[in-house]
């Protein structure tokens, strides 16, 4: 019997060859025979060299294993996949003729809902949280099998699920990952929880038009849940760009990749961008209407907030308005005057970080009829300088202010309410791997910053990966927390980017190295989910793109 060395925090065990993780685990002490159920925060899944595995993942070589818990860093991602698994098992248990969908993230929870008339009324989602409830009681095992693509083809058809037969099919591979539980069968393209007993802390409710919001917990919050928010405006905006992939024709990755292949690539581009086109003339006519004087934008980052600003200045023009476009990043501080976050690193997302002051003056005295000179800054020298080119507001002078903090009452509370409108900009694609996976909106604008960084900044993918944390915190503090106060939320993804971003950062990922840590395990599980996507073409991509912000080649380059 061939054996293999296993290194588990710093002591080696030798096991046969294809042990699986959680049996190296067991070994090594750290994973419990006994049951672990959620409140004890589990072992969840493993990394094995690096690369995010289930526990039932067979380890053929010598490596190094790391425990992964529910609810700390990648526990998460895991978490949050199994849950929905769990639900589409007892869809399947109570309702085997009805097809239902995942949808997009919307705050602490995924939407779900049903492909015909019926919808979820209150007594179906009690019989759903019923039947998972039951699943967790049960403490059934979850398996991670290896099966040909054409048996996973045939468990896929007799299920209903058309969608992820379509995706296999446009997958040159000859054998697949699925999960079991019972007789179960379903492709997961995260890994899955070992065991239903591990997935007890969650909440089904009904929401929206007959749908249902499967809520998770949020961060090391792993006795109870937080108290529900809702976001009806990311709700509706969601709803909006659901309705634009009917019209697409494209609601998942199989159907993209089936346009590619079909020679309809060039034409799916083409009616993507009109309808973001038409969707940006609409809000310019709203901005019209209420006869603003100022338009805030704000965003997450990688949201192509400087593009949008660009092409809504033009919309405006085009309504005869005068814009002038400021960015709050000009009012950045010198770095030894910015905040330091937790780590004791300059924290640039911080509204402390601009000279909030500065800005307060220039406004009011653009609106008190005054010139204005206004400044800019320049990260490379850190610091402040002026062209000497002063402005002054005009009857038809409207600003366009642009910046990760715009919708903060702090920068927006000294314009007079009426002359104000806000934007909130983000990529939240539409777009499904099948019916029970869905795409991450976090992993598309990923994406794109990865790429940008290293066009822009001669940043490599290893470097932007290891920021993101960082990024992701400042979001949820600075950001999301003032994305309600928008008067509109616009879209900014088109949910073809997908096939054009993936040619460009594949070799950026191709280069993190597996001594990055995180970054690595970002790098190799992004580089699977790129896998299963087609190439469309970048010469395919206007060149007025909000997706030419990331690639390169834009009519509004500095």
């Amino acid at each position: 019997m061939r054996t293999i060395i296993l290194s588990i925090q710093g002591k080696k065990y030798t096991l046969p060859a294809f042990s699986t993780a959680k049996e190296a685990l067991v070994e090594s002490g750290l994973y419990q025979n006994e049951l672990k159920r959620y409140e004890d925060n589990p072992i969840i899944g493993a990394l094995v060299n690096g690369e995010l595995k289930p526990l039932s993942a067979p380890v053929p070589m010598s490596c190094e294993i790391e425990p992964v818990r529910a609810f700390q860093g990648f526990g998460r991602r895991i978490y949050r996949h199994s849950i929905c698994f769990l639900l589409c098992y007892a869809s399947r248990l109570l309702f085997p003729r009805r097809r239902l969908k995942i949808g997009h993230s919307l705050g602490d929870g995924f939407y779900f809902n049903y492909e015909d008339d019926k919808g979820a009324d209150d007594a179906l989602v009690q019989k759903l949280t019923d039947k998972m409830k039951e699943l967790v009681d049960q403490a059934l095992e979850i398996t991670c099998v290896s099966v040909s693509v054409q048996e996973a083809i045939k468990r896929l058809q007799k299920q209903g699920y058309d969608d992820a037969v379509l995706l296999l099919k446009s997958m040159n591979k000859s054998y697949v990952n699925m999960y079991r539980i019972q007789e179960y069968y379903h492709i997961a393209y995260e890994p899955i929880a070992n065991n239903t007993a591990e997935l007890g802390l969650w909440d089904l409710r009904k929401y929206g038009e007959g749908g249902m919001l499967l809520r998770y917990p949020v961060r090391e919050s792993i006795k109870e849940l937080v108290p529900f928010k809702d976001n009806q405006r990311l709700y509706e905006v969601f709803n909006e760009y659901h309705v634009w992939g009917k019209i697409l024709g494209v609601e998942c990755v199989g159907e993209m990749n089936k346009c590619c292949s079909d020679k309809k690539a060039e034409q799916y581009v083409r009616l993507s961008e009109s309808l973001q086109r038409r969707k940006i003339a609409s809000i310019a006519d709203a901005i019209h209407s209420k006869k603003a004087k100022a338009v805030f934008i704000a965003g997450p980052s990688s949201s192509g907030k400087t593009t949008f600003a660009k092409k809504l200045c033009e919309q405006l023009l085009l309504l005869e308005y005068s814009p002038i476009k400021i960015s709050l990043d000009d009012y950045y501080k010198k770095r030894d005057l910015v905040p330091l976050d937790e780590e004791g690193k300059p924290d640039f997302e911080a509204l402390e970080a601009l000279d909030t002051d500065m800005f307060d003056r220039n406004m009011q005295d653009l609106f008190d009829g005054k010139e204005v000179d206004l400044p800019h800054f320049s990260f490379t020298r850190n610091e402040t300088y002026y062209l000497n080119q002063p402005i002054k507001m005009n009857p038809n002078t409207i600003f366009v202010i642009e910046g990760i903090h715009g919708l903060n009452p702090k920068i927006t509370s000294k314009i007079e309410p009426k002359y104000v409108y806000k934007v909130y900009i983000s990529a939240l694609t539409q777009l499904n791997m099948d019916d029970c996976n869905r795409v991450s909106t976090t992993d598309d604008r990923m994406l794109r910053r990865i790429l940008r960084d290293y066009m822009t900044r001669g940043t490599n993918a290893e470097e932007t990966l290891l920021m993101w944390p960082s990024v992701a915190r400042g979001e949820r503090t600075h950001i999301f927390p003032n994305q309600n106060n928008a008067d509109v939320m616009f879209n900014s993804a088109l949910d073809y980017e997908l096939g054009v971003l993936s040619p460009f950062v594949t070799p950026l990922l191709q280069g993190v190295s597996p001594d990055s840590g995180t970054a690595y395990t970002h790098a190799r599980r992004l580089l699977e989910f790129l896998e299963t996507i087609y190439a469309i073409p970048s010469t395919f991509v206007p060149s007025d793109s909000i997706l030419r912000e990331f690639i390169g080649g834009s009519d509004y380059e500095d």
